[in-house]
């Protein structure tokens, strides 16, 4: 087991707080070979996960496959661009400055990159959902023409090609071939372990050392808790669903979940996104229309924009919008920002290099 591995087993123990003695597996080849297994530990405040991970348990051996192809140029059409190009760690694994996601050859496409954490929790992903399983994620990224632009089958060849991943097939799975549910599985494993869940509300929550909240941070907490948990609900700041919230339909005409469901009731409407690192995750919104979290709140006080399919927390009693005084927007974006998770934006074991 080279060096690089070694330091993501000792990373991986310390965040699960488990052994990671190494486990004999035999492939349907009959050739045992040994991995190391990753406990991925469930956080104290959060939900149980919607990941089955019994089908495809998590190792050091396996992460690190999937590490390197979240990382490599090599599964873009020209060399470029790689996931992680998009999905910036210091940013939350979103694309900072960005409105909309760009890709080879400069191109730009029609939405705002999501940040990537607690992947685990997830079933369904992208802005509309339009992916309802997580090792199917990576394909479409791969295959669309205006961000990687390469055939799936083509990526597949290239890694097979490739000097530096039959080593690495093969410590992850006994075999040097590569296919596709192996390369699935093994991206999977890697944004799997991307689990943020120690900012300071977090340590606030579970009364541990380092998470002690200020005055205008803990009114923010209430005024988020009595007008914002409608959608950003549990710990992990949303409730997965898929509303219209209000924004004017821009120049791209983008009809959110409408265009996967072809229902008229899903109109404008758009995934929930998830709070954590929400600091670090700008612009907002699908299509990065919102530079900052005033802008946000802006929005929602006097910006809303009635239709049919408008969320009914947003219309009451024929009010649009949510009501906040200035000083409580104020005190909601620093409570906002006690979501920032330091550890989990500086993690080398997430890190490129």
């Amino acid at each position: 087991m080279g060096l690089s591995v070694l330091l993501f087993a000792v990373a991986v123990a310390c965040q699960s707080g488990k052994s990671v003695d190494p486990t004999p597996v035999t492939p349907g080849g009959g050739i045992t070979y040994q991995t190391t297994p990753v406990t991925l530990r469930k956080p104290a405040n959060f939900p149980e996960m919607a990941y089955d991970l019994t089908k495809n348990p998590l190792t050091v051996e396996g992460v690190a496959l999937g590490k390197t192809l979240f990382y490599d140029p090599l599964l873009s059409r020209d060399t470029s661009i790689s996931c992680g190009f998009c999905h910036q760690q210091f940013a939350g694994f979103g694309h900072s400055d960005h409105p909309l996601s760009h890709g080879i050859g400069g191109k730009f496409g029609t939405r705002n990159v999501p940040g990537l954490e607690n992947l685990a929790w997830g079933r369904e992903f992208f802005w509309d959902g339009g992916v309802t399983s997580l090792d199917e994620l990576p394909i479409s990224p791969i295959q669309n023409a205006v961000e990687m632009d390469l055939k799936f089958s083509e990526a597949l060849n290239r890694v097979q090609k490739n000097p530096k991943y039959p080593a690495l097939f093969n410590a992850a799975f006994g075999s040097d071939t590569v296919t596709t549910a192996r390369f699935l599985k093994a991206i999977s494993q890697f944004l799997l372990t991307l689990v943020s869940a120690d900012s300071r509300y977090d340590k606030y929550v579970r009364k541990e050392a380092g998470g002690d909240l200020s005055p205008d941070e803990l009114a923010g907490l209430t005024v988020f808790q009595q007008k914002c948990t409608t959608c950003h609900a549990t710990d992990l700041f949303t409730d997965r669903s898929y509303r219209n919230n209000g924004l004017s339909v821009g120049a791209i005409n983008d009809q959110g979940r409408h265009a996967i469901t072809l229902n008229e009731s899903d109109r404008l409407k758009f995934r929930v996104p998830s709070l954590r690192n929400v600091e670090k995750t700008f612009p907002y919104m699908h299509d990065g229309r919102f530079a900052t979290l005033d802008q946000v709140l802006n929005h929602y006080t006097s910006g809303v924009k009635d239709s049919p399919t408008l969320d009914p927390a947003l219309k009451v009693n024929g009010q649009l919008g949510i009501a906040l005084t200035d000083t409580e927007k104020k005190q909601v974006i620093a409570f906002l920002k006690t979501l920032t998770d330091d550890a989990f934006i500086s993690n080398r074991s997430f890190s490129a290099n």
